[in-house]
């Protein structure tokens, strides 16, 4: 059996382990929400990722050296002037003290300025004016501070900010007599350092150039390998690519076009099969239709004529689909035309129409096979329907086209199944007997060849919403 101090243990570690759990689970939910932070601020683009690869080290590498530089070098270098101007300034106060007549101070005046290059002047009586406020910069300051105070040990005042080239220290004598010192400022200030960051700053703008002129040549390839692949997605033609750049952009553009090649192989083999075998079964129909036509007027063979018309239509159908508007070019087409058009299938059907379009009037599709898309959903509300709302919606990026109706509309669970090909429903919104189950198929097809997509939902009018969604 286990004891009690051993169950007691394994409690305290189970708690232990509940208590670690529980403490990294908010600091794992607080990394998430900064990773996404982070990827909504940064730039989706390759050239603007690439360009920060290449800028934020140099920036990072940039400010460590300055920063070294400034807490070293530079402070060093200032921390020695100021301890040399010191020194002298400790020598004419000693000197001051030591011969306190007044031809003697002249001479002392002479020596600081000859000698020192430094203006002294004692003035009788006394006292030091308040400290003046602390620059922003008050490294010089701070530095001469501490110098005056370990070697002169008397009261100062001391002025870096008035003249910026002279540097006013005041020294406050024995016999209540105040020395004042002008020194010039690079006697006791590093005041050519910003020459290493013009240089630092001016050798990364010339690096920085370079890098965005080689960054363009490596992300152009990749630009141009997208573009074909967009227009190619979109069913246009693209005769001018060729790859280019780096030997794994090129190996992904000869891909791309060996991919292009197997594709358009494919579709024409389908449509060559479709097209023979359509064509062999026309021929096998009218000799049907030929046949029933000798036979005359007879009231028992009315159901094999309408059998006959009715596979007729299925074979212009299957034609329709396999054929597609892969041959037509992109060209223009006004909403404002296609919308009339539609509404005068809607007046001959008897039905309610009403349209909107918002931005500009004239797209860029293929305009017959963009036309056939908008009608084929048209026909299927008009089927179904009394009243058809279709609005038109284009924008930068995107032309959305919604068609509502306030039909039975289609059951979620077959929204799906309606866009494969052949496909019937048996509920409210079948297909009547002369259909083919291609009409939704043909127009996700299309829509696909512009680079976009059909979908259904739930219309406000109560009934079947169709979007249709390609990029402009």
């Amino acid at each position: 059996m286990m004891s009690s101090e051993s169950r007691t243990g394994s409690r305290g570690m189970a708690s232990f382990d509940g208590l670690k759990r529980e403490g990294s689970a908010p600091t794992e939910g607080a990394w998430k929400r900064l990773v996404r932070w982070l990827r909504r601020r940064l730039p989706m683009g390759l050239y603007a990722r690439s360009l920060l690869i290449v800028v934020i080290p140099m920036v990072l590498l940039q400010s460590v050296v300055a920063f070294v530089f400034m807490e070293r070098h530079w402070q060093l270098v200032t921390q020695r002037l100021s301890s040399a101007v010191t020194s002298d300034i400790a020598a004419i106060v000693d000197l001051i003290t030591t011969f306190p007549r007044e031809g003697d101070i002249d001479q002392i005046v002479r020596i600081a300025r000859d000698q020192l290059d430094l203006n002294i002047t004692v003035e009788p009586g006394g006292e030091l004016p308040p400290p003046r406020p602390k620059p922003f910069f008050e490294i010089l300051d701070q530095i001469l501070s501490e110098e005056i105070s370990s070697q002169i040990r008397r009261p100062f005042w001391i002025d870096t900010v008035g003249n910026s080239k002279i540097v006013e220290i005041r020294i406050k004598l024995e016999d209540d007599r105040i020395l004042r010192v002008y020194a010039r400022r690079n006697q006791a200030y590093a005041s050519n350092t910003h020459i290493f960051l013009v240089w630092m700053v001016g050798a990364s703008l010339v690096l920085l150039t370079i890098a965005i002129l080689f960054l363009r040549g490596q992300i152009r390839p990749i630009l141009a390998l997208a573009s074909a692949a967009e227009s190619f997605g979109k069913g246009q033609k693209i005769d001018d690519f060729a790859p280019r750049g780096a030997d794994e952009i090129r190996r992904a553009g000869l891909a791309f076009i060996l991919m292009r090649e197997r594709i358009e192989r494919q579709i024409e083999q389908r449509t060559a099969m479709l097209t023979g075998v359509s064509h062999d079964l026309r021929t096998i129909l009218t000799r049907f239709k030929l046949q029933l036509a000798l036979v005359g007027n007879n009231p028992d063979l009315e159901s094999l004529n309408q059998d006959v018309e009715d596979m007729q239509n299925m074979l212009e159908g299957y034609l329709a689909f396999a054929r597609g508007e892969a041959e037509e070019d992109v060209g223009r087409l006004k909403l404002s035309e296609l919308m009339a058009r539609l509404a005068a299938e809607a007046e001959l059907y008897g039905k309610i129409l009403t349209t909107a379009i918002q931005g500009e009037d004239e797209i860029h599709v293929r305009p017959n096979a963009f036309t056939r898309l908008i009608s084929n959903l048209a026909s299927n509300a008009y089927r179904y329907a009394r009243t058809v709302h279709i609005e038109a919606r284009q924008s930068a990026k995107w032309l959305i086209i919604t068609v509502d109706d306030d039909g039975p509309g289609i059951p979620e669970r077959s929204r799906e199944d309606v866009f494969k090909p052949f496909f019937r429903l048996d509920e409210a919104r079948n297909l009547d007997s002369s259909g083919t189950g291609l009409g939704l198929a043909v127009a996700r097809d299309i829509a696909r060849s512009h680079g976009g997509n059909v979908t259904l939902a739930d219309s406000p009018l109560g009934g079947l919403r169709a979007t249709v969604r390609v990029p402009t």
